[in-house]
């Protein structure tokens, strides 16, 4: 009974972080929207919702460090709820990399609206995806769907890297547009950083399945 009991906890647990998931996938798709609608309306939508993330964080590392102390978990339960703080604290910061962007849309909201050379809702919807991936790469305990999640982020950066080179010869060729161009590169890069908490889950999926840390052999193979 102990045992049925524990894994219940675990599976109560994982509810627990998908949930945490739901909300943080909400907050990026929210926050880009309120950047491309210019929507004020949206831009506190997603700052209340930063507010809820950051309770669920709270609940969820309550609850993992009582089974920590509790159940003294081995093996591959331990690895689990070792993964589940981990990965945690990156949607708590995709949630403050949303509140963000929803910040930087209130700021152009006093300039003249203009549209910017890069594709902000590409960008979005690969970062969203990439964080949809790992979450369901946690859900099947699929460590192959995690790695897909790590080689997605090369294309992430490409296209942050053109958005940034594109952006500043917008501020080359029409100075005017300065402000409309930095907010629009700041975006740009919290979308990567959305990006790279993504892989950092995928990357926690994959030490819970296989027991390895596999942090830094993608930078190491590209050296």
């Amino acid at each position: 009974m102990p045992r049925i009991h524990f894994q219940q906890q675990l599976a109560e647990l994982k509810d627990k972080l998908l949930a945490m998931a739901a909300l943080a996938q909400q907050a990026v798709e929210s926050a880009v929207d309120a950047f491309l609608l210019r929507d004020k309306g949206l831009c506190k939508y997603v700052k209340q919702n930063e507010t809820a993330i950051n309770t669920a964080q709270r609940e969820l590392d309550e609850m993992a460090y009582e089974l920590l102390a509790k159940e003294q978990p081995m093996a591959v339960d331990l690895r689990f709820i070792l993964s589940v703080i981990k990965i945690n604290g990156d949607l708590e910061r995709i949630g403050d990399q949303a509140t963000a962007i929803a910040r930087r849309t209130k700021e152009i909201l006093a300039l003249d609206p203009m549209e910017l050379p890069v594709d902000f809702t590409a960008m979005g919807e690969f970062a969203a995806r990439m964080i949809r991936t790992a979450v369901q790469a946690l859900l099947d305990g699929d460590a192959r769907l995690a790695d897909s999640v790590r080689e997605m982020d090369d294309e992430i950066d490409r296209m942050n890297r053109r958005a940034h080179a594109d952006l500043l010869r917008l501020i080359e060729s029409q100075p005017q547009h300065t402000q409309q161009a930095m907010n629009g590169i700041l975006v740009a890069k919290n979308l990567e950083r959305i990006a790279d908490h993504a892989t950092n889950i995928a990357t926690d999926v994959i030490f819970w399945i296989r027991g390895a840390d596999v942090r830094h052999q993608l930078s190491m193979s590209m050296d």
